[in-house]
């Protein structure tokens, strides 16, 4: 048996040899890393170095926001040219409201801006400046999950809950997109790892979407629902907005909501089913069906996915005219500022936020807080200046940016804008049977800006109303 110190005695040369290999493999290492046949941080040969030109000028950001504001002076008279070839274009009929102000909220024009109108989709525009009055647009929606382990009986419970997120994703989580920014696949793989952790293999699973009570659906929305296609009730969780794809394609782009599927009632229990294959498919058995349920007190989640930013989704509602989006902001306004849990509550919380930020709500009815529901009211009057306060609120950056540009996004993209306008313009369009609408900024071509804000109602020909609104902020942006 060869002893320790007789081991030690026998090192010296296996030493030297390892420490004159590594200095031959450090030595060839630099010359090649010199010679550039290796990559590393050194070279003997020239490296081109980028320059760039000097700036031409810059602008302080508040020099940046007078410039916009101040621009030079409107001319009134061609804006009411413009209004002029506006009234008397096939389809617009006499009820239709108009105003067009400079960017202080001074009106220009104004052809019936008291007049109480059915606003269609613009009605979003009051719930997106409600929201971000009240609501923190950083913040995120979560779906967690939570175990609880009866000892006794040696069994499992999953609850699976909500926070509103109804734009998870069926698989990994999507860093890319609004829609499945939450996967609950990632979400299942996180609960399996901290399953395992504690060696469990089986569990059940409980849902909880008791989030906005009982109360869900906006009374009458079901007029302009047809099929189920436009909207669905709120939920504390749902997937893809609870769109059912069967027999159709669904876009390439999840984010993309223009195509009109069928969407499900039941969309919490769908996505609490998703869940639960996606759990099996971690090895973990899951017994029977999900069932309806309250999330355990006290009782910290064990895995978490995060929704987009409140901001983002914003985004999403208003270039999408997603109208469960929108009543879904409403319903967290009314949780926020503890109004009622339903939609009259919501409806009313917005109107709220609205008061306090001195908005005028002369004629103003909210049936719900998209503008699907027959029966909403307002004046154009408080369309612009909504428009007024979003740009003029640092807080409410979201709803002016989410806004669809005019040839680029949303549902302003395929609108017959002029090339002069495209890029111009952030709108929110409107839509119902007899009804169109549009409220928006406009950055004018010579500099400044303008709001506007029109609503046809009891129109017999709404393509020729969507023309005639298109070229009048074709022709605004111009001036």
């Amino acid at each position: 048996m060869t002893s320790r110190h007789t081991r030690r005695h026998r090192r010296p040369w296996t030493v030297g040899a390892s420490v004159g290999a590594t200095i031959v493999l450090c030595a060839g290492a630099i010359a090649g890393d010199l010679v550039d046949v290796i990559p590393g941080p050194l070279t003997i040969h020239p490296v081109a170095v980028r320059t760039f030109d000097d700036p031409r000028g810059s602008y302080a950001s508040g020099q940046l926001v007078r410039a916009l504001e101040e621009g030079p002076a409107v001319d009134a008279n061609a804006v009411n040219a413009l209004a002029d070839a506006f009234a008397a274009s096939q389809g617009v009929g006499a009820d239709y409201s108009l105003i067009v102000a400079d960017a202080q909220g001074n009106a220009i024009v104004d052809r019936n801006g008291s007049a109480v109108r059915e606003p269609a989709s613009t009605m979003k525009t009051l719930t997106a400046f409600a929201a971000t009055r009240a609501l923190d647009m950083d913040s995120t929606l979560d779906t967690s999950t939570r175990l609880v382990y009866d000892a006794a009986t040696q069994k499992a419970t999953v609850t699976l809950t909500g926070e509103g997120n109804m734009l998870l994703g069926t698989g990994a989580s999507d860093l890319d997109h609004v829609n499945g920014r939450a996967g609950l696949g990632t979400l299942a793989a996180q609960t399996a790892d901290a399953l395992r952790a504690r060696g469990i293999t089986r569990v059940s699973l409980v849902y909880d979407d008791s989030l906005f009570g009982s109360d869900r659906t906006p009374p009458g929305i079901e007029q302009n629902n047809a099929e189920h296609r436009y909207a669905t009730d709120v939920s504390s969780m749902a997937v893809d907005s609870g769109r059912n794809w069967t027999g159709m394609t669904k876009p390439s782009d999840p984010d993309s909501g223009h195509v009109y599927p069928p969407m499900s009632t039941t969309t919490a229990h769908d996505a609490a089913s998703v869940f639960a294959a996606r759990l099996r498919e971690q090895g973990v058995t899951v017994d029977g069906e999900p069932v309806s349920g309250a999330t355990p007190e006290g009782v910290s989640p064990i895995a978490t996915v995060h929704s987009a930013t409140l901001g983002e989704i914003m985004t999403y509602m208003l270039r999408n005219s997603d109208n469960t989006e929108a009543e879904l902001f409403g319903r967290l306004v009314g949780l926020r500022t503890g109004a009622e849990n339903s939609p009259a509550g919501a409806a009313s919380a917005v109107r709220a936020q609205l008061e306090q930020a001195d908005v005028p709500l002369d004629g103003l009815h909210m049936a719900d807080c998209s503008g699907l529901s027959p029966g909403s009211q307002l004046a154009a009057n408080t369309l612009i200046h909504v428009q007024e306060a979003i740009m003029a609120s640092p807080s409410s950056a979201a709803a002016n940016e989410g806004l669809p540009v005019s040839g680029l996004t949303g549902t302003a993209r395929t609108r017959s804008f002029t090339s002069d306008a495209k890029g111009l313009v952030r709108l929110k369009t409107g839509s119902l049977t007899g009804v169109r609408s549009m409220a928006g900024n406009i950055s004018r071509v010579k500099g400044g800006m303008l709001y506007f804000a029109v609503i046809v109602n009891n129109s017999q020909d709404t393509y020729a109303a969507n023309e005639a609104i298109d070229k009048l902020v074709s022709g605004l942006v111009n001036l």
